[in-house]
């Protein structure tokens, strides 16, 4: 038995107001439904992606220590409670154990809500949840269709730990690794994923042996591992970063002789090129076919998490110099930021 599918992923925030209109007006989400039990929460839906966005007293203890982000990735599971069973096994802390709520640790500041496989409609349990009325409901007028990947940060020395805790309590088998040095920086990286396809997590740590950086950072601001990024996957990256762009989502430069090379070295798409460079997109390839990605600024306060979009023209992974290339990205605009 194993974890599928990302049912859910629940942010914690201190501006609930931003949280949301940055999900609804910027990025074209639905609020479906609201929440006001412990707190107030909105579930929002895109594509079958969904996004719970949660202020109030139950989040004061998670902001206090890391800032507006990433509390809780819901999965939908073949069996719950067998997966429940394994994940405890595998180390994990049970946090709920009731009929109707399953929940567990993750291994970087998260837990984990294990639900029945829903195909990306499951309605968080253990709130009393309000539908927004259709004639109310603002349409979804975006791009995303579902969550791509999640990428996260850990302490040094712990990424391999931390990728058997997937595979072992959540069934979740190592995917791809991955080492990226740049300059004097470096950075290793394993991937997880489930046999369905549906959970994907990209795992990173800083070598320690190299000049510390960005992961560095991100877990000093962050008080600790946690989410670094939600990736979401849309059918047409430049159309999606024009439309959002209007909408005021701010999107990481890239320097123009990147797009001076990319010709020479993925010369099917050098056609395309124009359009990526006004776009700021980055592309690679791997043994499938194309990877076109993009990251966003961090609106939070603590420049902890941020967003990325990503299309897939039959790529299955993460191409070696995108990799490098969005890692250069995170670190020219924490240059800048300082």
């Amino acid at each position: 038995m194993a974890a599928q599918d990302i049912e859910y992923v629940e942010l914690y925030t201190s501006d609930e107001s931003s949280a949301v209109g940055y999900f609804v007006s910027s990025f074209g989400f639905t609020a479906i439904a609201e929440s006001s039990d412990d707190g107030h929460s909105w579930l929002l839906r895109q594509g079958s992606a969904q996004i719970v966005v949660t202020a109030g007293r139950r989040t004061e203890e998670f902001l206090d220590a890391h800032g507006d982000g990433v509390a809780d990735i819901a999965f939908g599971c073949d069996d719950v409670v067998q997966t429940f069973d394994m994940a405890v096994a595998a180390g994990a802390s049970p946090i709920t154990a009731e009929p109707d709520k399953h929940v567990v640790s993750g291994s970087f500041g998260t837990h984990h809500t294990l639900v029945p496989r829903s195909a990306g409609n499951h309605v968080p349990g253990g709130r009393t949840w309000v539908p927004v009325p259709e004639s109310s409901r603002r349409p979804s007028v975006g791009h995303i269709r579902l969550v791509d990947h999640v990428a996260v940060c850990v302490e040094s020395g712990t990424l391999a730990n931390c990728a058997d805790f997937y595979t072992s309590g959540f069934g979740l088998p190592r995917y791809s690794s991955e080492y990226v040095e740049v300059g004097e920086q470096g950075l290793d990286s394993i991937v997880v994923r489930s046999p369905s396809g549906g959970i994907t997590f990209t795992i990173l740590e800083q070598d320690p042996a190299k000049k510390p950086g960005q992961i560095q950072g991100f877990l000093s601001r962050n008080d600790g591992p946690g989410v670094q990024h939600l990736a979401f996957l849309v059918d047409d990256i430049v159309s999606a970063i024009y439309e959002y762009s209007d909408r005021r989502i701010d999107f990481l430069p890239t320097p123009g002789s990147y797009y001076d090379m990319l010709a020479e070295r993925l010369p099917a798409i050098r056609g395309e090129i124009a359009d990526l460079r006004s776009t700021n997109v980055l592309a690679d390839r791997d043994e499938w076919g194309y990877l076109l990605q993009l990251f966003t600024r961090s609106p939070y306060q603590r420049n902890t998490l941020f967003y990325e979009l990503v299309q897939r023209r039959g790529a299955r992974g993460f191409g070696s110099a995108n990799i490098k290339a969005l890692y250069e990205a995170v670190e020219r605009d924490g240059l800048a930021a300082g």
